[in-house]
């Protein structure tokens, strides 16, 4: 290495090695460096109708027990389970949140609704079907009742005190739904990350209009935004900038000032006009990382923090830029909120068709099945170009493709990173693939 490698860097306060910057990185050694620079966001205390998809700040343990009194687990009637009579007279009747004072003895019953407190004095509940009304009793038509039937006890869901969500949950329907239950409100979550979406490039046209010779229309965004509102973020700025330094370096500078996340798409390959690349790299207080990637596609990726603030530069090809997405930028969303798993899961498959070898590692945009003995199949999804956004719709997978000269042949196994669940296939699709 000589010092023509080198150039001055402001923000470093001397040179850098300018083949080392430039270097192709592996993927996970990108990805390394991208999650080694995140920091988890502050919490906040939110009211539960506004935590939906928010992320837990800390353990929540439950203030109470669940269900706080016994339950009836179904309609019937509740009895005294070791009074052997057939014939009950009705003394009441319990609907549920309501509290009746009649007090069930032998020769007794109370009609009870499903999720009612069983009343005083009964120990078990006889199912209506089991039952036959004749004025004002009950014929009890079950031989045998046990105590306890279709009774609910106390905390059976859940003990006060149990852990009910560990930090970093998802605040789901699911979850949403238990800490409502638990009477906790409000709850305690990170922060959101606060993301700009910048397209950049006077080629590109809104949807919608007319376009002109050599120009063509803006997907990325539209792409990105909808790929990050899955994740739990506060999108504060989407927009397009024109290929003027000037204007473009005063939008990023503006938006570093309140932003966690900035991610440009375009304007960071080799060309004059890619300024993403030149600002990034000439500003004294903006340190970049890296900004290219032995990966296909996406190989011009780049990678800078300004203080707390990650910058991502993806390249303009809408698949490169989804798959970057994918790769680096999800994850570090969901590092910055406390999660403790950030990647999307990554199986084992089989291949399917034949595909290509390639000198990269490859992200094949895939479908993957399940077969009727659940073995997992992967099928890359047609042409696999960086420009070809159709090779996403449908696929439900990206097929990790090694490096290597000669192509990859059916029954092959490879790993595939799954962004949704595996199809069910069924038995004739099974057996082709077989």
């Amino acid at each position: 290495m000589t010092d023509d490698s080198k150039e001055s860097n402001g923000q470093r306060g001397g040179a850098i090695d300018l083949q080392e910057l430039d270097r192709m990185r592996p993927p996970q050694e990108a990805r390394a460096i991208v999650l080694g620079q995140v920091r988890l966001l502050d919490t906040e205390t939110v009211p539960l109708a506004e935590a939906s998809w928010q992320v837990l700040a800390a353990d929540l343990t439950a203030p109470e027990d669940h269900p706080p009194f016994p339950a009836a687990t179904m309609d019937g009637f509740a009895v005294v389970a070791e009074d052997g009579s057939p014939w009950r007279e009705i003394i009441g009747e319990q609907m549920a949140g309501a509290v009746t004072d009649a007090e069930v003895t032998d020769g007794t019953a109370v009609r009870i609704m499903t999720g009612a407190a069983i009343p005083r004095g009964a120990n078990a509940v006889v199912k209506v079907e089991a039952t036959e009304l004749s004025d004002d009793h009950v014929i009890i038509h079950q031989e045998d009742v046990a105590a306890g039937e279709n009774i609910r006890p106390v905390g059976s869901d859940v003990r006060k005190g149990d852990l009910i969500l560990p930090a970093g949950t998802v605040l789901g329907p699911a979850e949403i739904g238990l800490v409502a239950g638990m009477g906790v409100n409000p709850v305690t979550v990170r922060r959101k990350p606060r993301v700009s979406v910048i397209s950049t490039g006077d080629e590109l046209v809104e949807p919608g209009q007319p376009l002109a010779p050599g120009q063509i229309r803006d997907s990325n965004r539209f792409s990105i935004v909808t790929a990050l509102r899955t994740e739990p973020v506060e999108i504060t700025f989407v927009g397009k900038a024109p290929d003027k330094r000037d204007a473009l370096e005063a939008l990023l500078t503006e938006r570093r000032a309140s932003d966690d996340v900035i991610i440009t798409t375009g304007g960071v390959s080799m060309g004059e006009l890619d300024l993403v690349k030149a600002i990034l790299f000439d500003a004294p207080d903006v340190h970049v990382h890296f900004r290219r990637l032995y990966m296909k596609p996406g190989k011009p990726l780049n990678f800078a923090t300004a203080g707390d603030t990650l910058i991502f530069g993806l390249p303009g090809n809408p698949v490169s830029s989804l798959v970057g997405l994918e790769l680096f930028i999800r994850p570090a969303l969901r590092a910055m909120s406390g999660q403790p798993v950030v990647d999307r899961p990554t199986v084992p498959v089989t291949l399917a068709t034949g595909t290509d070898g390639s000198d990269r590692i490859e992200y094949q945009r895939a479908i993957v099945t399940v077969d009727a003995e659940g073995c997992l199949h992967a099928t890359p999804n047609g042409s696999q170009q960086s420009s070809r956004l159709q090779s996403f719709v449908g696929a439900n997978a990206l097929l990790v493709i090694p490096p290597r000269e000669r192509p990859y042949d059916s029954g092959e196994r490879l790993q595939a990173v799954l962004l949704a669940p595996p199809h069910a296939a069924n038995r004739s699709i099974s057996t082709e693939l077989a």
